[in-house]
């Protein structure tokens, strides 16, 4: 643009930079909130490796799948929700997100049933 041109008002109100709300920044976690995330994950993946070893639990396999699915819920939801920033997202995203995610679970289910890991 040269120097002879003026800039409308249009054009000056998308050259200004968007303004964030105070609000937004103060919702960001900060980097404690996400190593205590890590550690929460990392307690869970021990609990997950320790489910291999029968000698030291005796559980039977139900439990163990049982345990596992539930292991396996928690750090989705945590990793989602923390890293993927799902827990600052709009209801609605967060709500149509988790609908799906509720869906596939079942779907799930509904796999290791027909391959009746259960038994």
């Amino acid at each position: 643009m040269s120097e002879t041109e003026e800039i409308k008002p249009e054009q000056a109100e998308q050259a200004e930079p968007v303004e964030h709300q105070a609000d937004e920044h103060s919702q960001h976690p900060s980097d404690w909130q996400y190593i205590k995330v890590a550690i929460f994950l990392a307690v869970l993946t021990a609990i997950e490796v320790f489910t291999y070893f029968e000698s030291v639990h005796r559980l039977n396999n139900a439990a163990i799948f049982a345990v596992l699915i539930v292991i396996m819920i928690l750090k989705f939801f945590y990793v989602a929700a923390w890293f993927m920033h799902l827990k600052f997202d709009s209801p609605l995203m967060r709500n149509i997100f988790l609908m799906g995610m509720g869906f596939a679970l079942l779907v799930y289910l509904a796999m290791l049933t027909s391959f009746r890991i259960w038994a």
